[in-house]
């Protein structure tokens, strides 16, 4: 049964072509348009009839159309199908496509175009923000892995001039004793014109952006009144486009970061605010660098003040038996030098340092008559006076800050041999603090005067010392005491 209502063959086809907006040209073997279908006439650069009779290639851009032929050849030479991309610029917007040689009859090919504006544009987009992720990750671990503020802050302006595709960018720091922005780092400037600058509050465009806490746009700086624009040494910089976004983190103004560029800018919402994060990033940096010196100027005011309560404890037990009178100094300055010389870092030197000056600590708590008794002292006095090092643990204990330190004055009487006291510990179980200090605090002792008896030669002291290594005194530590000793290094 026949049925006349239907289209033929040819009218279906050209139904379907129509439902879309791909274009479609027929070409012989030399690339020679035959005939074309144009489901979109928007698409075409020119009118349809200019395509007729002409080569393909040669109705395309120069890059294009020597692809084109390349694919072309490709066909000719039995390949199933080839593609190429390329783009044009119709009604002054670019524009993608893609291109198909499909083979056909009679030694024809078919042409299709399609318009993959849209996707590419997406594609685009899509690496654009992978760059930009990646950027804000590179920021992260300056601000992260270092304490440099410099360096973190010229990381975040090398991604700015990068990302934004600007051609200069800088960051002002704002003072808060000074009242003042002043000039901390900048990339992409040919000249040192802004090296210098220091604006108040209000001033020029960067301290209207930190006074009003906004953003400062000027599209055209030939037409600017404020600040660095009348400079004639800035006007070879040859800037025309600017941005200051003021750097605020936790409510304060921290600084304004100023974008240049030497051209004209037209940025649309995406790129204005990835600049602000880039921004927000940059004030985080200085925020980090503003805590840090706020922490070490805490920490040496702590360190000061437990270093001055120290030396008060000790200048205290000074003044109450007077006949060991500039001992501490001279053990404590004595040990510093041994520890040097043993190679010991300088966070270990604080806690020789802190525990040399306590070393006689626990002796506050020996009463007077015993601690003062001109005379010999007895048995149970002499029992008293050891308890010293034990008195010196239990008053510093407490004192988490001293912990390190505290080897020295629970440990300094113990010996090598294990005839020490409070614990009556050996050797290695001694600590090394205490080792060392134990030369320097009995060889100082012996060659100073005291109500007992007279200072002890340099000699007598030397000849003690050396009897004495591998029975009072840790053999190794003991030689290295004398080596410096007899250098001449007291």
């Amino acid at each position: 049964m026949q049925i006349d209502h239907l289209p033929n063959a040819a009218g279906q086809l050209d139904a379907i072509f129509q439902a879309f907006s791909d274009l479609l040209f027929v070409i012989d073997q030399e690339g020679l348009i035959l005939d074309y279908k144009v489901g979109n006439t928007q698409l075409l650069y020119t009118t349809p009839e200019y395509f007729l009779g002409k080569r393909m290639k040669d109705v395309l851009p120069l890059d294009a159309g020597e692809r084109f032929s390349n694919a072309l050849e490709q066909v000719k030479n039995g390949a199933l199908t080839s593609a190429l991309e390329y783009s044009l610029s119709i009604n002054g917007q670019t524009r993608w496509f893609e291109t198909r040689l499909i083979p056909s009859l009679q030694s024809q090919i078919i042409v299709m175009v399609r318009d993959i504006t849209r996707h590419k544009l997406a594609e685009e987009r899509s690496q654009r923000h992978l760059k930009r992720l990646a950027a804000l990750h590179s920021i992260d671990l300056a601000i992260a892995s270092s304490l440099d503020l410099n360096l973190a802050l010229s990381v975040v302006l090398n991604q700015v001039t990068t990302q934004l595709n600007v051609d200069a960018a800088d960051i002002l720091l704002y003072s808060p004793q000074k009242n003042i922005l002043e000039f901390t780092q900048g990339v992409g400037f040919r000249t040192d014109a802004l090296r210098h600058t220091r604006l108040s509050m209000g001033a020029g465009y960067a301290g209207m952006a930190a006074l009003k806490r906004e953003l400062i746009s000027i599209p055209n700086l030939e037409y600017g009144k404020t600040g660095f624009v009348k400079s004639p040494k800035f006007s070879e910089e040859g800037f025309f486009s600017y941005f200051g976004i003021p750097l605020i983190a936790k409510g304060q103004v921290r600084g304004v970061m100023e974008v240049f560029h030497r051209s004209a800018l037209s940025p649309d919402i995406e790129w204005l605010d990835f600049m602000q994060t880039l921004a927000d990033q940059a004030a985080i940096a200085v925020e980090n660098a503003v805590l840090f010196r706020e922490l070490q100027r805490t920490n040496f005011e702590l360190n000061l003040a437990y270093n001055t309560t120290i030396e008060g404890w000790s200048r205290a037990l000074d003044l109450r038996d007077r006949d060991t009178s500039g001992h501490t100094q001279r053990v404590t300055d004595l040990s510093l030098r041994l520890a040097r010389r043993l190679g010991l870092t300088e966070s270990e030197l604080v806690h020789i340092q802190r525990g040399a000056i306590l070393h006689d600590i626990g002796k506050m708590a020996i009463p007077d008559r015993i601690l003062l008794k001109p005379g010999p002292l007895t048995a149970d006095e002499w029992e008293t006076i050891r308890q010293h090092p034990r008195f010196a643990f239990e008053l510093l204990t407490p004192i988490s800050h001293l912990g390190a330190a505290l080897d020295i004055p629970h440990y300094h009487h113990e010996k090598w041999d294990g005839t020490g006291y409070p614990h009556g510990l050996k050797e290695n179980q001694i600590p090394l603090y205490a080792r060392l200090f134990a030369v320097v605090d009995v060889f100082d002792a012996l060659t100073s005067e005291r109500p007992y008896r007279p200072a002890w030669a340099r000699g007598e002291a030397i000849t003690y010392i050396r009897d004495q290594a591998g029975k009072h005194f840790d053999p190794g530590i003991a030689m290295e005491f004398l080596a410096m000793i007899e250098a001449g290094q007291r």
